[in-house]
């Protein structure tokens, strides 16, 4: 491996002409921008000394203008940045962008100008292309920006697919890695890394794709019928492309790369925006125990959604969300036409609405496409108007289902669609949960009213599939939750499902899946509250399956508007141990694989001099099998025991943390 590195460095220093150098403040990660003898840019990233990533091309082809070689270099401008910034909500609400930038600026024959842009940070680098091409409009063809691994090593992702991001994880090695979507989490000797992408706006989504060995390139979702991937002004920028490096995998997922490599928040006042828990008609459906249209199991009924309402307010709960609400529904599986505007005739709006506002608990209604985007479109600004007459601040948008004339979800048609939404409701001062969503790069930063979205496998694949491993939940905080929050809704309590087997008129909708049931414990259930990121945290399962249960106490107390979090430890797929802070309260949540496994766990993000109420929601490490499980093997330890213990602790103490397997804990530090 050494040798290949030594090649790469010999191979950089003979193709460019010239050498331009950009490194982080403490010096440890070095970005090298050259030309090769073809005037093509090229970089390479370089950790402590030793090379993560060997000379890769950077640069886009366009139809009829030569827009990527023959450059030379016009000036070099480079500047510092140090500077704070706070967010109105996020895992840390106060926000430190340092780094060295370097701007090349380049002209070819043709008479294009391009300036290639380098932010180098303590924990990785963000690059992009700023064009100014003397055309009013290019036919971008393809992406040429590589990504060359100096040796082999460990790569975690999903496939590359233009449509969807609810793939199974895998883990392979780099070099056997055929293609991806981002964010790729790699292990390469001893360095850990992400590649994704930050301020996607206007340009499909950047998959990768293996060239030969262990060389990358970037790969763009075409628009239908040509070969053409975007229509570009002549003067544009391209997202930025963004490798995060980290001496420990948790050093990943506290890297604030990404949003510091977005522009500051376009929406003046953020006051209206707000990290809520959430309850909803939602989970019933998946079971088959509910039903989206109107009929004898219709979720979202006013008897129903008065129930919902009445239970979130006496357990401190701000929001209630319904699917099935609208007109539509009964389209669903042919060309969807839903009424954004028209509740079903047993959804009483006006009435529950006077009841939520009546006990301080926000509305959230569903606006689900099927794919239509045509008709959203047309629809989204007379329905955001209402609902903001109507007071509703919160929409969760869904696209389940094919995008028209053949475009694909992740294309730049789809990529306008959704920034088009989270405007709209930014104007109507309405926040978005997204799902089937375009991937998450940061925008947040700059469009705070777009607080979460899905884009992964969630909670939902537990119902009516072979279900998500406790692997998966490990892989998640490394690869997906690297780019933003998640709405992966947790919390599922009845780990068997014992209350919908029993219900008689369950009608699983998508064929018989009795043989399924939730992988991990119910102490990892709470944990997820903590670990999946979300500033909108849903309790997903039926509320009757919490009513009563002496854990949901946990849920009570958590706080989703959080101030800080970190990281503690953790392995990709294998664990994970995370702590937020919000107010004066911490909570922690840890995870494992299928493996038992314990920690321990310095509390020392405590605060200095104070003692803490610390409740411990563990599993029962004596637990013994159940006949409540579908199969036997599942039901080899009944994975619904756990263990409630309160004690006192301080900044100097340690906690040791046992988990069985498919396991987790939550604690919750209460100051006293």
């Amino acid at each position: 491996m050494k040798r290949i590195s030594i090649f790469f460095c010999l191979l950089a220093l003979l193709a460019c002409r010239q050498n331009l150098q950009t490194a982080s403040p403490d010096g440890s990660i070095v970005f090298d921008v050259c030309l090769d003898t073809a005037g093509v840019p090229q970089y390479t990233v370089s950790m402590d000394g030793k090379s993560v990533l060997g000379p890769s091309p950077v640069g886009l082809e366009a139809e009829g203008l030569d827009i990527y070689g023959g450059y030379k270099v016009r000036k070099v401008t480079r500047r510092r940045v140090d500077e704070a910034w706070e967010q109105p909500w996020g895992e840390n609400k106060e926000m430190r962008d340092c780094h060295r930038e370097t701007a090349v600026f380049l002209e070819n024959p043709s008479g294009v100008r391009m300036t290639l842009r380098v932010r180098v940070f303590d924990d990785g680098a963000g690059f992009r292309c700023e064009y100014d091409a003397p055309a009013d409009t290019l036919r971008i063809l393809r992406e040429n920006t590589g990504f060359r691994f100096a040796e082999d090593g460990t790569s975690w992702s999903i496939e590359s697919n233009f449509d969807t991001y609810e793939c199974p994880f895998r883990k392979l090695p780099i070099s056997g890695t055929p293609d991806a979507n981002t964010p790729f989490t790699f292990l390469a000797g001893d360095v850990y890394g992400s590649i994704h992408e930050a301020a996607l706006y206007d340009f499909p989504e950047m998959n990768l794709e293996r060239v030969e060995g262990t060389e990358f390139r970037s790969r763009l979702a075409p628009l239908p019928g040509t070969e053409a991937k975007a229509v570009v002004p002549g003067a544009f920028k391209t997202p930025w492309r963004t490798v995060q490096l980290g001496r420990r995998a948790v050093d990943l997922i506290n890297s604030s790369l990404i949003l510091n490599l977005n522009e500051p928040s376009k929406i003046e006042d953020t006051s209206w925006i707000k990290p809520q828990k959430y309850i909803g008609v939602w989970w019933g459906m998946h079971l088959g125990t509910q039903s989206w249209t109107m009929g004898p199991r219709h979720g979202a009924t006013t008897e129903n959604a008065l129930r919902h309402i009445d239970f979130a307010a006496a357990n401190n709960i701000q929001g209630v969300l319904f699917e099935g609400w609208n007109y539509g529904w009964d389209t669903w599986g042919g060309e969807e036409h839903f009424d954004y505007t028209r509740p079903y005739a047993d959804f009483d709006l006006p009435r529950i609405k006077a009841h939520a506002d009546s006990l301080g608990v926000a509305l959230w209604l569903h606006n689900e496409t099927g794919g239509n985007v045509p008709e959203y479109e047309a629809a989204i600004d007379t329905a955001f108007a209402l609902y903001e007459k109507w007071g509703i601040h919160t929409v969760k948008t869904g696209y389940a289902g094919g995008m028209p004339n053949g475009y694909a979800h992740h294309s730049q048609y789809g990529v306008r669609h959704y920034q088009k939404v989270v405007e709209a409701a930014a104007a109507h001062r309405i926040a978005i949960d997204a799902h089937e969503p375009i991937k998450e790069t940061g925008i947040r930063r700059t469009w705070p009213n777009m607080m979460t979205r899905e884009g992964a496998r969630g909670m939902e694949w537990n119902a009516w599939s072979a279900g998500n491993s406790p692997e998966h939940l490990c892989t998640l905080p490394f690869t997906r939750l690297l780019g933003g929050p998640m709405d992966y809704t947790p919390g599922v309590f009845d780990i068997y499902y014992e209350a919908a087997r029993r219900n008689p008129d369950r009608k699983p909708w998508n064929g018989d899946y009795s043989r399924t049931c939730i992988k991990t414990t119910l102490a990892r259930q709470i944990a997820n509250w903590v670990i999946l990121y979300s500033p909108l945290q849903m309790a997903c399962d039926l509320i009757e399956n919490y009513e009563g249960h002496p854990a949901f106490q946990f849920f009570r107390d958590f706080d989703a508007d959080c101030d800080f979090s970190k990281a503690l430890d953790g392995g990709i797929g294998e664990y994970i141990a995370v702590v937020r802070r919000a107010g004066n309260r911490y909570f922690l949540g840890a995870g494992t694989d299928s493996s038992a496994r314990a920690l321990d766990i310095p509390l020392d993000f405590l605060e200095p001099g104070k003692e803490y109420d610390a409740t411990v929601y563990a599993d029962d490490l004596s637990a013994g099998p159940t006949d409540a499980a579908p199969t036997p093997e599942d039901g080899a330890r009944d994975r619904r025991a756990y263990r409630i213990e309160t004690r006192t602790v301080t900044s100097g103490d340690t906690l040791h943390v046992e988990m069985a397997p498919g396991g987790g804990q939550a604690v919750s530090f209460i100051p006293r």
